[in-house]
């Protein structure tokens, strides 16, 4: 049960929402009492922790500015419902206890929680807080889904080339589109997109998510570092780590991100762990990256069926490594496997891919097959025309041949 107090003299629009949240109905009280000899307020108490952030009776047409949890009654239930509320960056998270205990202030500061309170209140002390809650950007914001664009890339197998066809895409993606885009690798805590990219970042995603209460976006902002592309990197740790990637830690960021940037690319590595985060909301655009090859088509087989059966266009699959005259299935066969047709084909440019490796210059800078594979890739999803491949003399009627000789008919989104 809730209720609704408005303590507030003006009432006015400009008083700042409070969902005040205590199964102690004493402490509660207690602080409810204090909160109403300050500035203006419009409260509701909350006598029990909702499961989560959605499941909270909503103030008419409005978002909470600031969130106040109880730790006492259950610290597990208010560490959660503190991570969901960070995690979606609904509003200011406040938190008061009958202790005064550093582990247990650590453990909810790193979740999230701004201001810390023990029991009983210095109202001074409050007063000071809500000053601070009312000047910060979570605080009468009203929050709003980012607008941001999602691309994750996934992998059916390790060693798909998941993370260079995902960094590669990003660089195109940021040169095509012309829009500000940022490249997340995920891949905790191995990832080496930065290294594909020729870059040394000073700091990663174990920076972003070591404390929650200090990710805004003008702290992203300081830990993303710049490709001469124009493209933005939040990489992986540069040491091996091990701290863990929490789906609500990884739901912050992603909020976080869209809001920062135009299009955001995920490198997912092959991390099915995160398929209950945003980041595999159909408001993305997934890529499954996969090869022609017995385990990588069966693991894509397993991965379409548990968690993309309903996903449409939403999904798009990768056939990198793509030799059409060595394999081993032919077209009907792999569309049989998968489920579904692939809608993108990298061909197998080991020169190409061994050179830039070693010169660490990424290979959507270049002009080789790969390239342009993937160049049509990013210009397709940002809603560009797809360009036709200039071919000349021999090579354009080899080329011809054997794309007769290949068509299937049935794959309408074949690379020109």
């Amino acid at each position: 049960m809730s209720e609704i107090r408005e303590i507030s003299r003006d009432g006015g629009k400009s008083a700042l929402s409070v969902a005040l949240i205590g199964p102690d109905e004493t402490r509660r009280r207690m602080v409810a009492e204090v909160l109403s000899g300050g500035q203006p307020l419009l409260v509701r108490e909350f006598s029990a922790y909702p499961v989560n952030l959605g499941s909270a009776p909503r103030l008419p047409e409005q978002d909470y500015d600031i969130f106040i949890v109880e730790l006492d009654s259950d610290s597990d239930a208010a560490f959660r419902l503190i991570e969901s509320v960070c995690a979606s960056g609904s509003g200011y998270v406040m938190a008061y206890s009958t202790q005064a205990d550093l582990q247990l202030a650590v453990r909810f500061m790193r979740a999230g929680v701004r201001e810390l309170f023990t029991l009983p209140l210095d109202p001074a002390e409050v007063a000071a807080a809500l000053e601070r809650a009312a000047q910060h950007p979570l605080a009468g914001r009203r929050a709003t889904r980012a607008a941001g664009k999602v691309y994750v890339f996934l992998g059916s197998k390790g060693g798909c080339g998941v993370t260079t066809v995902a960094s590669n895409f990003a660089v195109s993606l940021a040169r095509e589109s012309g829009r500000s885009t940022l490249l997340v690798d995920l891949v905790f805590p191995l990832g080496d997109a930065a290294l594909n990219l020729g870059i040394s970042p000073q700091y990663s995603v174990a920076n972003a998510l070591q404390d929650l209460s200090r990710l805004d976006e003008r702290f992203l902002a300081t830990l993303v570092a710049k490709h001469d592309s124009g493209l933005s990197v939040l990489a992986a740790p540069g040491q091996l780590t091990q701290d863990e990637l929490s789906s609500g830690a990884v739901d912050r960021l992603l909020d976080l991100a869209c809001r920062s940037f135009d299009q955001v690319v995920i490198d997912a590595g092959t991390r099915i762990d995160l398929m209950n985060s945003t980041l595999f909301e159909k408001s993305s655009t997934v890529y499954l990256v996969t090869q022609v090859g017995i385990s990588e088509l069966r693991n894509s087989n397993r991965l379409i069926s548990r968690f993309f059966a309903t996903w449409g266009r939403s999904l798009q699959v990768v056939l990198n490594r793509y030799t059409p005259n060595a394999l081993l299935f032919d077209d009907a066969q792999i569309a049989k496997a998968l489920t579904r047709p692939a809608q993108w084909m990298i061909p197998d440019d080991y020169v190409t891919a061994r050179r830039t490796r070693n010169a660490a210059t990424p290979i959507a800078m270049g002009h080789s097959s790969i390239a342009q594979a993937i160049r049509q890739m990013a210009r397709a999803a940002c809603g560009l025309p797809v360009e036709e491949e200039k071919k000349k003399g021999v090579f354009r009627f080899i080329r011809a041949i054997w794309e007769r000789a290949t068509a299937s008919g049935k794959r309408t989104d074949r690379i020109a």
